[in-house]
């Protein structure tokens, strides 16, 4: 197909307009320019200003006073120079290079150099497992062992010393006999050393009860045969032991002769039993106004305070923290743990995490116990029969008490026996 390449006709007749001047024809005379009249007016290039200040639009403002707005130039003041602009640097201190390590027989630890196996479980499908396959395949310990452990090893905190706490309850009936026993027990069985329970209670006393029976000697025995206790052996003639290891000295059954258990015969008890074991409980008795009262606080190095849940079971415990703060005993408060026992089953109307909260504001821990068939039946108390929460409450309870074992030596105001 031919294409025509020639010039477009409205792109030809514009070149040819730019071609072509206007003034083709040269020969026509030129236009007559007229000649300058000095009578002509000019024609001004600008209007006229006016006369007086223009109000018209766009009228120029002079502003009054000097111009303090934006883009104002500013005069610089001569008479004082600008400040030299001081720079500061900050290096670090030139520190020696730490001298290299020199290995030594420290650095042989065992838990460096042995590859110990997990340790074994002890309960549930793990156990099962690890049984049957004759310990060739260890699942390891679950969640909840693993946390029982950690008790247990805060359970076994070293202790300098002697260790004293005292169970205290304005009201009775709220389970201080049972929280006492239930502990002491926790601490026979999980720890090595010696833990002993005293029963100051003047009003003969029902610790004696909740351990098997295996002598008659009461504390007044023990007065009596401190001349002559030279050894551990001669100490426990004296004492009941249960199946946890807990050992119980009894109180005198005697009405008469336990209101003359002074706080002077307390201090004489202790005396003996420090030498010979490591954690003592000791069991007051209802009220804090006995004679030996005064004894057992000064010689303690922490409380459990219990109570039950219910108002006046509360009431009675934070009385009992009034006491003890206005008359001396702020340290010991400080130190306390709060047990809330259930004495009933079912659940309470009280709202136990606001009761919590209330003695967590003045104390230091809170624990509450659920309630036990074992433990309401009021007899000797064996740990294998309660309930595992329980059990489990006691442990804690136990863990709580012993977070206070490392710094207990030489914090707390104990008066000494002179």
């Amino acid at each position: 197909m031919n294409r025509d390449h020639s010039t477009p006709a409205w792109l030809q007749g514009a070149a040819a307009a730019a071609e072509e001047p206007a003034w083709t024809d040269r020969s026509a005379p030129l236009a007559a320019v007229p000649a300058w009249s000095p009578a002509a007016p000019p024609v001004p290039l600008m209007p006229a200003a006016p006369e007086g200040p223009w109000t018209g639009p766009n009228r120029a403002v002079e502003p009054e006073g000097p111009w303090t707005g934006p883009n104002r130039a500013v005069e610089p003041d001569w008479a004082q120079p600008e400040p030299a602009r001081v720079e500061q640097t900050w290096t670090e201190p030139i520190r020696p290079p730490a001298p290299p390590h020199q290995p030594t027989n420290r650095d042989l630890v065992a838990g460096a150099l042995l590859k110990r196996p997990r340790r074994a479980p002890d309960a549930g499908w793990r156990a099962t497992v690890h049984r049957i396959s004759g310990g060739v395949i260890n699942p390891g310990q679950s969640g909840e062992e693993q946390r029982q452990q950690a008790l247990v090893e805060r359970i076994n905190q070293p202790i300098r010393g002697d260790y004293r706490i005292a169970f205290l309850s304005l009201k009775g009936g709220v389970g201080k006999t049972t929280t006492t026993v239930g502990l002491g027990s926790t601490f026979a069985s999980l720890r090595g050393d010696q833990v002993i329970a005293v029963d100051a209670n003047p009003d003969m006393g029902t610790l004696a009860t909740r351990v098997p029976l295996q002598t008659a000697s009461t504390v007044r025995d023990l007065l009596a045969d401190a001349p002559n206790l030279r050894r551990y052996s001669d100490v426990r003639r004296h004492t009941s032991q249960a199946e946890s290891r807990l050992e119980v000295l009894a109180s005198e059954q005697d009405p008469a002769m336990s209101e003359a258990f002074s706080e002077a015969d307390y201090r004489s008890v202790i005396d003996i039993l420090q030498v010979y074991y490591n954690i003592i409980l000791t069991d007051c008795g209802t009220g804090i106004m006995h004679s030996a009262m005064n004894g057992v606080l000064q010689l303690a190095n922490s409380l459990v305070l219990v109570s039950s849940p219910a108002i006046d079971g509360a009431r009675s415990a934070a009385a009992t923290l009034d006491w003890l703060q206005h008359h001396g005993y702020g340290h010991l408060v400080e130190r306390t743990v709060v047990v809330i026992s259930s004495a009933r089953p079912g659940a309470s109307t009280i709202d136990l995490d606001e009761l919590s909260r209330h003695f967590l504001s003045r104390c230091r821990a809170v624990q509450v116990v659920p309630f036990d068939e074992h433990l309401a039946e009021g007899a000797e108390i064996d740990l294998n029969l309660l309930r595992p929460a329980t059990r489990r409450a006691f442990v804690e309870l136990a863990a709580m008490v012993a977070d206070d074992f490392p710094a207990s030596s030489g914090r707390h105001a104990v008066a000494e026996w002179s």
